[in-house]
């Protein structure tokens, strides 16, 4: 089997303006791929770009899309460890865009073995349940929102903050007050707080049962990362301070974190996610599956990768959720409220519809 053409797409989904510690998206911007050979098989890989936590953006994954194209055309995308290698040896970083074609291959190797991709991983299926993410505002607001999330089923809280400190401890009180104790409520700084304002933030909210806090700090600070542990009883997730597998190995090594939380748009895609929990289940670190504004596209794959992936224990994915405005999939991640499941067809099992694609700007190498 040969690649004799790979397609890419400007895969722009409108949504509502989602907010975080390091700003605002207020719209998806993902890059999808077709990576078609000589044989009626072919394979689908989205990517979403956030550049203010991975430093790429949707037009940089587009150039480098394309280069990647013209390096793997030709040669056999069943060798995925080897294609992605020339990849990793043609730039270094990039690891969104990566992720795409990462995702590309082993939905087209998992299609020309005739299984579903999680089958291919060696996994099998589990019962998922996501979250759902409230991005950060007036207290108030976010109090009300919460409720609402709730009388809707939800089962976990995400709420990002990394503001000040007392600014968010007042965002938990208010959404505690709405929601109450029975509802699991995780929080996410997305490297929002110094070290200082970690320690006063994270104490303030220790009345509040929070289940972990994910990177409360920027990652010139991971050295501190078990320094902070012992200054608080919320357990700490480390998110954008984990890229690869040798990350995880130095904070689980470092004491540095109770928990990981992996996404394809850091690690380059399924391969290197499945080394990073592997190595995070040997120190007993269990991890979640997260993601950025990916479509129910990506989102099939990485319910794919958690059904393969036992160490994931906590599951983040509700992007789809949050905020987008148009649905473009045809199959996918599949939800019945909170709970995610994927169907038994080959490879990821989704695509984008046709009509969605010709209205995107694309190019074909």
């Amino acid at each position: 089997m040969k690649i004799t053409e790979v397609k890419v797409f400007r895969l722009s989904i409108p949504m509502e303006p989602f907010v975080i510690a390091t700003g605002t998206m207020d719209y998806a911007q993902n890059i999808f791929i077709q990576i078609r050979t000589d044989t009626e098989h072919y394979g689908v890989g989205e990517c979403s770009a956030f550049p203010m936590i991975v430093g790429e953006t949707q037009d940089t994954c587009l150039v480098l899309a394309r280069d990647f194209g013209r390096i793997l055309k030709g040669k056999n995308p069943l060798m995925i460890h080897e294609r992605m290698a020339e990849l990793a040896l043609y730039i270094a970083g990039n690891s969104t865009v990566k992720s795409a074609f990462d995702m590309a291959l082993y939905d087209l190797a998992a299609k020309y073995a005739g299984v579903p991709l999680y089958r291919f991983l060696g996994g099998k299926p589990r019962e998922i349940i996501t979250d759902i993410t409230l991005g950060i505002g007036e207290p108030s607001v976010m109090a009300q929102k919460a409720s609402l999330l709730k009388e809707r089923g939800a089962e976990a809280l995400k709420v990002k903050l990394g503001k000040y400190p007392q600014d968010d401890i007042m965002r938990i009180r208010e959404i505690r007050k709405a929601v109450g104790f029975d509802i699991p409520i995780r929080i996410d700084a997305n490297q929002g707080w110094s070290y200082e304002d970690a320690v006063e933030t994270l104490r303030g909210l220790e009345p509040f049962k929070i289940q972990f806090c994910e990177q409360p700090m920027r990652t010139y600070n991971d050295h501190r990362l078990s320094e902070l542990r012992t200054q608080t009883i919320i357990p700490i997730m480390a998110d954008e301070s984990v890229y690869s597998w040798h990350d995880a190995e130095r904070l689980c090594r470092q004491d540095g974190c109770d928990y990981i939380n992996i996404k394809f748009s850091k690690s380059s895609g399924i391969a290197e996610s499945l080394r990073i929990q592997t190595v995070a289940a040997e120190y007993n670190v269990p991890c979640m599956i997260g993601g950025m504004l990916e479509s129910r596209l990506a989102l099939a794959a990485k319910v794919h990768f958690a059904y393969a992936a036992p160490n994931v224990k906590f599951f983040d994915l509700d992007t789809c959720m949050v905020g987008h405005l148009e649905d473009p999939v045809i199959g996918g991640a599949q939800y019945d409220g909170y709970r995610v499941s994927i169907k038994d067809s080959p490879g990821i099992g989704a695509d984008v519809e046709q009509s969605f694609l010709d209205r995107c700007e694309s190019w074909t190498v």
